[in-house]
């Protein structure tokens, strides 16, 4: 799996899982030991430019700073690598929404916005007990927002193929099923792949919106009331069925036409093997 995980045409992430603790952690501590390390170098550069604050400008000056470290640099590193601080980038996660898909600048700022009282005013205690209770190790930030942490980095998985459902079969054969596009194709087999880990509402969203660009592709549309994954399942299995069919044929014709092409011309006997 690349570093980058799989993006389908949605823009949504599909080959992730949650982050471990450990990895969330070190992740964090990163961040941290940056951040202060930053913090320190601008507050000696323009204390020394500024010197001569007075005690007003200096409280201005000390206000502005604490948002730019606690919030505009959080948002805005977030938004522009999708998820990625620095130390999140040496772990090898990745923020993400609920249902996969990067976060957008509205994530960020709320991710951003509720860490300044969970982790800077409570020293990180708040957010390290909530990572420890949620079972995706969601801190406050990552509730409000709708995100978590995914790991994305690792080796891939195999999956195992697409079964063709008992109840679908007789209508799968008499189907006019086409091609898939590669790009749905490779969706719909990473959502069955992931489908049980997914979050419940993102499941059900991303199975709906799949099955309807799906059912573009097929004629006549399965009987009313078949489930979504089920008729994702028995499309895929049945194209990797045909596909796999017209290939055996195809190889057995250029056989065939490999051994007419080696024969000697007409008259000519072939020599006795």
């Amino acid at each position: 799996m690349a570093d980058q995980g799989i993006l389908t045409g949605e823009g949504v992430l599909l080959d992730t899982r949650p982050a471990s603790f450990a990895s969330r952690m070190l992740g964090a501590l990163i961040d941290v030991v940056v951040v202060v390390l930053g913090t320190i170098a601008v507050v000696w550069f323009v204390g020394v430019l500024g010197s001569g604050f007075d005690d007003y400008s200096g409280r201005i000056f000390t206000v502005v700073t604490m948002v730019v470290v606690m919030v505009i640099v959080p948002t805005t590193v977030e938004t522009l690598t999708r998820g990625r601080s620095v130390g999140k980038l040496a772990m090898g996660i990745r923020i993400v929404r609920d249902d996969g898909g990067p976060i957008t600048v509205r994530h960020a700022f709320v991710r951003a916005l509720v860490g300044v009282v969970e982790l800077w005013l409570t020293a990180g205690v708040v957010g390290l007990l909530a990572s420890v209770a949620h079972p995706q190790g969601k801190r406050l930030g990552d509730m409000v927002a709708g995100t978590y942490a995914a790991r994305v980095r690792g080796k891939a998985t195999v999956h195992t193929p697409a079964m063709m459902p008992p109840h679908l079969a007789g209508w799968a054969a008499g189907a006019d099923i086409a091609r898939l596009p590669d790009g749905l194709a490779l969706a719909v087999r990473q959502f069955l792949a992931r489908a049980r880990v997914l979050h419940p509402a993102s499941r059900v969203e991303l199975g709906t919106r799949l099955t309807e660009q799906v059912q573009a592709y097929v004629r006549p549309l399965p009987p009313r009331g078949v489930h979504p994954e089920d008729f994702l399942a028995a499309v895929l299995a049945e194209r990797r069925d045909r596909e796999l069919e017209a290939e055996q044929e195809r190889l057995a014709r250029a056989a065939a036409d490999t051994v007419l092409l080696g024969r000697l011309p007409h008259g000519i006997p072939d020599p006795p093997h």
